[in-house]
């Protein structure tokens, strides 16, 4: 009963008010924006200082400056609305022409450099006021496993912290929804001219100096345990902590580096950066978008989940014109993800969440 009494005296206004008033550091600005006065703006801190047991804002000559009390609420309070605006938008009839929505896809850099611009371009002709934002992702330090490698994405979107995951994980718990967007394999990249391109054995290639992506500047990879397992090794001259620094970094150097293939074909030409394929098989590792069957639910999800396995689609066909080659269909559960509308595929994934 008293955690429901404590509950009926806050006003959800407050938590805004607060909030304005944390980003303007000034009544009269934070009054202006909420559309009331200045007096009115002053009681409900008031109220605010009551409910918290804090000054919470110190007056200035030129505003106020908050205290170490608001300092340390205003990230909760921050968490706090977004979730009830997400909970609110979400009761809404979710309209993408018209929806102003930011829906947060996490993903590893390398990744997220391939999915991205084409999304961007659908999202510009169907849906100019969604807005987009990437959490960047990281496999879990020292873990050998793929599927436990990820889990802290899994927890992250159990959260809510961000809506959907595309990382490469090949199962999932039976909780999660997974689409295959797409297959990855590896090249072996290097600068224009690289003695490595024309004669790219086995032999050269554990010869040459590596640069490796790594964001923690691990130099052991999986790329070392294949090695090891037909006897060879490499050096790894330098780590970088990501992809595009990678292409970079190699457009001016004798650095050689194995990198995704999609990635390569979609921004290397830019860095003056080619590839050729591995003296040996690197391995193959499938994409997966996934999200909560519970997230599911919410159309705007479920909406960006098909918009992503459009834009792929559109850039897969634009890379078998150029020449490069399409993954193997993808599925979720028995359900070819390339053999059906996105709608259908929706409608049936809905109906396994019930």
């Amino acid at each position: 009963m008293l955690n429901q009494i404590d509950l009926s005296r806050i006003d959800l206004n407050l938590l805004v008010l607060f909030e304005t008033v944390m980003e303007e550091r000034h009544v009269g600005r934070s009054g202006q924006r909420l559309n009331l006065s200045p007096s009115a703006i002053s009681h409900g801190l008031g109220r605010l200082r009551t409910l918290l047991g804090d000054p919470l804002f110190l007056k200035t000559p030129k505003g106020v400056v908050p205290t170490d009390r608001s300092e340390e609420l205003a990230a909760p309070i921050a968490d706090i609305l977004a979730r009830v605006r997400s909970v609110v938008a979400t009761a809404e009839p979710f309209d993408p022409a018209c929806s102003q929505r930011r829906f947060t896809i996490g993903a590893p850099d390398g990744v997220s450099s391939v999915f991205l611009p084409p999304l961007l371009d659908l999202l510009a002709k169907s849906a100019p006021a969604i807005a987009i934002s990437i959490r960047q992702l990281l496999p879990r330090p020292g873990e050998p496993s793929p599927d436990l490698a990820w889990r802290d994405a899994l927890a992250a979107l159990e959260a809510r912290d961000m809506d959907i995951a595309i990382i490469p994980q090949a199962e999932f718990p039976v909780r999660f929804a997974s689409l295959l967007l797409y297959e990855e394999d590896f090249v072996i990249a290097a600068r224009q001219g690289h003695p490595l391109l024309t004669d790219p054995t086995l032999a050269n290639y554990c010869a040459a100096q590596h640069l490796v992506v790594s964001h923690l500047g691990d130099t052991h990879g999986f790329v070392d345990n294949v090695l090891a397992s037909h006897g060879c090794s490499r050096r790894v001259a330098l780590t970088v902590p990501n992809f595009m620094f990678a292409l970079a970094v190699l457009a001016e150097t004798d650095f050689i580096s194995a990198l995704p293939r999609r990635f390569v074909e979609m921004h290397a030409a830019r860095f003056g950066v080619v590839s050729v394929n591995p003296p040996l098989l690197l391995g193959r590792f499938a994409m997966n978008a996934t999200a909560p069957k519970a997230a599911m639910r919410d159309e705007g999800v479920a909406w960006l989940v098909r918009l992503l396995q459009a834009s792929m689609d559109t850039a897969i066909d634009k890379t078998r014109a150029h020449g490069g080659s399409r993954p193997a269909p993808g599925k979720v559960g028995t359900l070819a993800a390339d053999s059906v509308s996105p709608g259908a595929w929706i409608a049936q994934l809905r109906s396994s969440c019930d």
